[in-house]
Order: structure tokens, then C-alpha cells, then sequence
């Protein structure tokens, strides 16, 4: 993939200052606990079932359906509890399952060990970006030219787009020529894994910023927010940014005590920016009022990360009752409506709206039913307190179940209260975040100390704080992982070294201090009630922060990750 505008060389070339660098970073696993596993059960009319703790339902019954050469509708996959995904719990196992249990005409089960997972399970690829940006004498930036490598195994990759978006799109660049390309090697095919690509090339991007800055002796924030792209600019693929938040992200940071506090001795704080373009996707869902008055709200999302809560919610609000008389169900493929996979941060951005608009005509007609009972005009009604009421006129109401009931009777004269929510996405809401780290560097051994971090995402508005914040401070450790060990290790004949925990170096409790996650709310004008996605900004940023922490204590530049004590010594000397 190629994005090009201007004459870069010859920008580069009248650029004030120009910062170089090769950057890589290696392959990672998504790291979850419980390890693929699926079970296949032929039946007797030549159907398919499979439960599977998989992150799209439909995508596997497609999948599935495909490379067994079976009709789509005689495969139902029945989606069970996620015990961590990241990107990586979508289809692989389950259409060998699927293949055996067929042959055999008995259900099959299989679950992997963890030396399996690693040595099969797809993980994130590896990468090498090659960047040159310049940048004039008063700050800004004049070209950007830029080459990823992504090792996507034995696999088709896919990740080229992807990257020149990342690398092209934060900053307003007049001039730039950015080469993206997926190379196949003789390594175990690769998958997604939060941020698919991101990782990357912010490092070498965020990096390079930090270095232009300290050749202008600018400060580091003022040179990004003089950059930063805002609302209405446009990107290297044509379209034009909506409301984002990169600018309240960058100056929340700038007012931030892990940037604003003096560095102690061998101490260095480092800036990084992340972000992620926003998933555009159809959905549907529906929404039926019981007779006790409560809500069923039918899904066919798989809940990953607390989304159910949040869908629970947006139901909650958009019909008029609270929080715990809504209860989400998951069908299997056969009987839910369509969502898309649980991925990409776009659950609540594409289902939420389906579930809005189910909820909106759950109500209109229960409000229907209620106007014809009460004998008044629907405008007249408000609902409250599990009833239905005639505003200004004490006394006279209805329950909501007892409303929902009349068309729920035999010889009833109403139609059941079944809303329906289709919906479809076609505009992305882009969301940034910026990471701050400080660090400590022992000059004499090169080991190192992350001594506070943060993290401020523009969430666009979150509707369940606690939750969102969640997401944010599990997505920071997991970008901090890249940085303080986890590689996925082959040797020369293309064995994996790293088939265990005991290899891979997940971040463990002791080494993670406590992360201040800060929310920037910039409404999308898309999303549910504004929200845009969380899950994805949060994983980006660390490599490049701890990476820029370190240099500013040390004036060391780690050009590849992670950076482990090895590492920083090797580099040192």
C-alpha cells in the first residue's frame, strides 16, 4: 500500500532538521489465559453445531460453512463465554473440529495446550519502519517519508493499509510517500491483536517526533499540538477527520504531574501519541418488554470487554427505565440478529445504535398500547418509576408489564411490544490517546524502573465510566508488555523459542505501577449518545513512551523493542 503527496526529497532536503531511524518491533501473542478450545457435533438431519468461545459468531458459521463446503444455514455456532481474545479468539481451530466430528460422526473436542497456543495460535506480526521526518526551523513539520515491513508469516497479512493510516494521519504533513507492505516468511500465520499495526508504527513515528523536538530544542507537546490534526483535515486516504480528540488529549498532558513535576536524578519522562481509525459495520438487535415490566434485549454480539452492560444501558435509557430491569440475551447464529465481530473497538459504536433504535420502538409501542387504554394522545404520556402515566394527572397510569401483558393474551386485542433496531455505520469516529511514563535509569547497569504512567483517551463520551476506564488501563499494560519483554522468538529453521510462559515475558503485577487513566470526551456524531470506541487506543502508546522515557533519562534512543536490560546495556555500550 502506497500514500503519497508532494515531492518528499526535495522537502527533506530544505527541512531545518530531519530525524532518521529504523525501528523494529517483534512479533507478540495475545497472551490470554484460557487457550483456543471448541467442540463439533454432527446431528441427525446433517447439521452442524459448535460452541465456541469465539469473539464472531457469524464470522465462524461463515467461515466454517465455507471451507467445509456446507451450506451456511446448516451450521449454528453457539457462542460461549470469551476468556480473553484481544483479536486472536476469531476462527481457528474450529473448522478442523468441525471437519473431524463430520468424518467420524461423533462430537469432537479439542483444547490446546499452551505449548500448542503459542506455536499455532496467531499472534501479532513483527515489524521494521524505516522513517525520515523533517521539520522547518520554527517547529513545523515539512515531510514524512516512511516504510513498514510487516512479517505476517506463512498468511495473507492485510495490515499495509492499516499502518500508512497511522503514520500519515495524526499529523499534518505537506509532503509525504509512505510504503506499506505485508511479507510472507516461514513462520506461523498472524492475526489481530488490539491495534492491529499501531504498535509499530507510532513507535518509530512518536520516536522520531522526540527527536526532532530535542534537535529544535522545542518542548515536546508544543511541537505535537503545533502538528496535531484536527476536525476537517484531510488524511492520506481521501477522507476528511471528523471531531477527534487529539488536541484536548495532548494539552490534558501537558497539564499532567508525570510531565509538569521536575525529573529526579536518572529519572526521564516520556510523551506518546496512539490511535485507531474506528470500525464502519451493520448491526441489528431487538428489544421485547416482559410482562414483570422488564426489557430482554436480544444480541448477537459477543460480549468481550463489559459491552453488554453498556448495550444494557443505552436500552435503558432510550426506553425510560433503570439499569436492573434490563437483561441481554445471546442466541446462537441461528436465531440472533447480525453483529459483526467483537473487535476493533466497534461494538458499541455499530451494535449500540441497532439497540437504540429497538429500545425507541419498544417504546413507541408500548406507548401506543398505553394511549389507547388511558384514552389520551401519546404526547401526553411519560414513563417512570416501571409505569406509564398521564403527565399532570396524578394517579393515572399503567405498569409497563401489565401494558406489555394486553399483547400477550389469548384473544388479545394488541400486538406483542417487539422492537426491532437495524442499523448500519458507514462513517468512522477516530479516537487518540496520549501516554506519559516516567522512568528511572541505573547508568551503571542499564536496568530500569517505570515509576508512574497515564493515560488520557478521547473516549468521545463514555457512558459507563468505570468500564471505559477498565478498558484503558488493561489496554496500557498490554502496550507496556511490548516494551518491557514480551517477543514472540523463532530460531533459523523457523522453531518457536518462546512455547511457554516461562519464555514469554508477560508484565507481571510487581513491575506495572499505578496507571491514572484521564477521560477527554469529544462527541462523535455517530456514535451511541456520542461514545466512541475504547478498546484499541490504549494498547498503542507504550513502546514509544517507555522508548522516549529512556532516552530523556538517559539519552539513550532504543530503536527496537522491547526494551529490555539486555537491551538498554547492549545499546549503552
Amino acid at each position: 500500500m502506497r500514500f503519497a503527496e508532494g515531492d518528499v526529497d526535495a522537502a527533506l532536503a530544505a527541512s531545518h532538521a530531519v530525524a532518521r531511524g529504523r525501528y523494529r518491533v517483534p512479533a507478540v501473542h495475545q497472551g490470554f489465559i484460557e487457550t483456543h478450545l471448541a467442540i463439533a457435533r454432527p446431528e441427525p438431519d446433517g447439521e452442524l453445531t459448535i460452541w465456541t468461545p469465539t469473539q464472531g459468531t457469524f464470522l465462524t458459521r461463515k467461515t466454517v460453512a465455507s471451507q467445509l463446503g456446507m451450506p451456511v444455514n446448516q451450521v449454528r455456532v453457539v457462542p460461549m463465554a470469551v476468556g480473553g481474545g484481544f483479536g486472536g479468539k476469531v476462527c481457528l481451530i474450529e473448522p478442523l473440529v468441525a471437519l473431524l466430528a463430520r468424518h467420524v460422526d461423533r462430537p469432537v473436542q479439542l483444547v490446546l495446550t499452551r505449548g500448542e497456543e503459542f506455536a499455532m495460535g496467531r499472534g501479532a506480526p513483527g515489524a521494521i519502519v524505516d522513517i525520515e521526518l523533517g521539520a522547518s526551523a520554527d517547529g513545523m513539520l515539512t515531510a514524512l517519508k516512511a516504510r513498514a515491513l510487516f512479517d505476517n508469516g506463512a498468511g495473507h497479512g492485510g495490515l499495509g493499509g492499516l499502518a500508512g493510516l497511522f503514520l500519515g494521519a495524526t499529523y499534518r504533513v505537506p509532503a509525504y510517500e509512505i510504503m506499506a507492505m505485508d511479507v510472507a516468511t516461514n513462520k506461523t500465520p498472524v492475526a489481530a491483536y488490539r491495534a492491529p499495526g499501531a504498535p509499530h508504527c507510532y513507535f518509530a513515528l512518536e520516536s522520531a517526533v522526540d527527536d526532532l523536538a530535542g534537535q529544535l530544542g522545542a518542548d515536546r507537546i508544543e511541537l505535537r499540538l503545533r502538528n496535531a490534526s484536527r476536525e476537517g483535515d484531510r488524511r492520506p486516504d481521501g477522507q476528511v477527520f471528523p471531531a477527534i480528540g487529539l488536541v484536548e488529549c495532548l494539552e490534558a498532558a501537558r497539564r499532567h504531574p508525570i510531565y509538569t513535576e521536575p525529573a529526579g536524578p536518572g529519572e526521564g519522562v516520556g510523551i506518546a501519541v496512539g490511535g485507531w481509525g474506528g470500525g464502519r459495520e451493520p448491526a441489528a438487535a431487538g428489544c421485547r418488554v416482559e410482562p414483570d415490566g422488564s426489557l430482554l434485549v436480544h444480541l448477537g454480539s459477543n460480549d468481550i470487554s463489559g459491552t453488554d452492560t453498556s448495550l444494557a444501558m443505552i436500552a435503558a435509557e432510550t426506553f425510560g427505565v433503570s439499569l436492573d430491569r434490563v437483561r441481554v440475551d445471546h442466541a446462537d447464529s441461528g436465531s440472533a440478529p447480525y453483529a459483526g465481530m467483537a473487535g476493533g473497538s466497534k461494538i458499541i459504536y455499530t451494535v449500540g445504535p441497532a439497540v437504540q433504535q429497538a429500545a425507541a420502538e419498544a417504546r413507541r409501542q408500548l406507548l401506543d398500547i398505553a394511549a389507547e387504554e388511558l384514552e389520551v394522545a401519546v404526547e401526553d404520556l411519560e414513563i417512570a418509576d416501571g409505569e406509564v402515566r398521564v403527565r399532570g394527572v396524578p394517579g393515572r397510569s399503567r405498569g409497563i408489564g401489565q401494558l406489555a401483558d394486553l399483547g400477550a393474551q389469548f384473544g388479545g386485542r394488541y400486538m406483542p411490544v417487539l422492537g426491532q433496531g437495524r442499523h448500519v455505520v458507514t462513517k468512522q469516529s477516530p479516537m487518540f490517546t496520549v501516554h506519559l511514563a516516567r522512568v528511572h535509569v541505573d547508568p551503571e547497569t542499564g536496568e530500569w524502573r517505570l515509576l508512574a504512567y497515564a493515560a488520557i483517551q478521547d473516549v468521545g463520551k463514555a457512558l459507563n465510566p468505570p468500564e471505559v476506564q477498565g478498558q484503558i488501563h488493561g489496554g496500557s499494560v498490554q502496550s507496556l508488555g511490548r516494551a518491557f519483554g514480551e517477543e514472540l522468538a523463532w530460531d533459523g529453521d523457523g522453531q518457536l523459542r518462546t512455547g511457554s510462559f516461562v519464555d514469554y515475558g508477560l508484565p507481571t503485577a510487581d513491575q506495572i505501577p499505578d496507571i491514572g487513566v484521564e477521560l477527554v470526551e469529544v462527541p462523535s456524531a455517530y456514535g451511541p449518545f456520542g461514545a466512541k470506541g475504547v478498546g484499541e487506543p490504549p494498547a498503542v502508546p507504550g513502546p514509544a513512551a517507555i522508548a522516549n522515557a529512556i532516552c530523556a533519562a538517559c539519552g539513550l534512543r532504543l530503536t527496537d523493542m522491547p526494551a529490555d536490560f539486555a537491551r538498554v546495556v547492549r545499546s549503552m555500550r
